[in-house]
């Protein structure tokens, strides 16, 4: 059986991230590592992936002017509620980053002059890493449909898991609770909120939480650099318990961790002795025993 955990997070720079890449690289049994944060992967530059296979990922379409055509009459950018067609230098021309892909630019061209490409510069990419596989998408500015990508991601590790006999997959997911968030956490065995002691982390780890809700997960939540803030500490120990969920651990502030990511290192093989990293591995063996 392929167990599947998630580290999720209601907001971004919680530690997310470092956390997931100290749990990578504590496992003595190889792990199938995932970044589904597709609008902002970055794991990579830690666990420094050899890449073996790349796959394009097509996202939708955007509108492209054939100037040897057009008539430069206006009336594309009469139509564009999204403000993406300027005129400059005697032509027309379409912002591709702001492009929504709507259409409406193509049906009411006069001349034909306008068409839909694929968007295609989108990538999933998949390969070795120092304690087994990792697999990692990025999705290009103004490129949609992460969600999707998240899909794929989420597939090509289960592929990779099954042909390699690595029964645990671990899963980095993107911050909030949009749909990028949704598609990486469908179907895993277990939720590991990182969340912080800030006003904001608290509202957002709320909004998770209700989030979850329409799911049947196990999970826990861990505090990371508790100790800024006793007080609300304290607050988000009293949220969970009146939720029923557990806190698995409560990490505390180490500059450290940011040393070893700088070195492309987790924590743990940075400084297996640090507070942090002790902390961590109490974790790990909590939500995986």
């Amino acid at each position: 059986m392929i167990n599947e955990l998630a580290v999720i997070s209601g907001k971004g720079g919680t530690g997310k991230s470092s956390i997931t890449a100290a749990f990578a690289t504590i496992s003595e049994n190889r792990v199938v590592l995932a970044d589904c944060d597709v609008d902002a992967a970055n794991l990579h530059i830690i666990m420094e992936p050899e890449i073996e296979f790349t796959e394009v990922y097509i996202s939708g379409e955007k509108a492209k002017i054939d100037h040897q055509i057009c008539k430069n009459c206006g009336v594309c950018q009469d139509y564009c509620r999204f403000d993406v067609i300027t005129f400059s230098e005697g032509k027309y021309s379409i912002d591709e980053i702001s492009c929504d892909g709507c259409k409406l630019c193509e049906r009411v061209c006069p001349v034909k002059a306008i068409s839909m490409e694929k968007s295609d510069k989108s990538r999933m990419h998949s390969g070795n890493f120092r304690n087994g596989k990792m697999v990692y998408g990025r999705l290009e500015p103004g490129e949609e449909n992460s969600g999707k990508l998240v899909a794929m991601v989420r597939n090509r590790c289960r592929e990779i898991a099954g042909q390699e006999q690595i029964d645990t997959i671990l899963i980095d997911s993107p911050p909030g609770i949009g749909c990028a968030v949704i598609s990486s956490i469908s179907g895993v065995n277990y939720v590991l909120i990182v969340t912080e002691p800030s006003m904001s982390a608290l509202s957002d780890l709320e909004r998770t939480l209700q989030l979850l809700e329409g799911f049947s997960l196990e999970k826990g939540v861990a505090i990371n650099k508790h100790d800024l803030s006793p007080e609300l500490t304290e607050r988000i120990i009293d949220f969970c318990n009146s939720k029923g969920v557990g806190i698995e651990g409560k990490i505390p502030f180490n500059p450290e961790v940011v040393e070893a990511m700088i070195n492309s290192k987790s924590i743990v093989e940075w400084n297996p002795l640090s507070n942090v990293s002790k902390e961590i591995v109490k974790i790990w063996e909590n939500i995986t025993k």
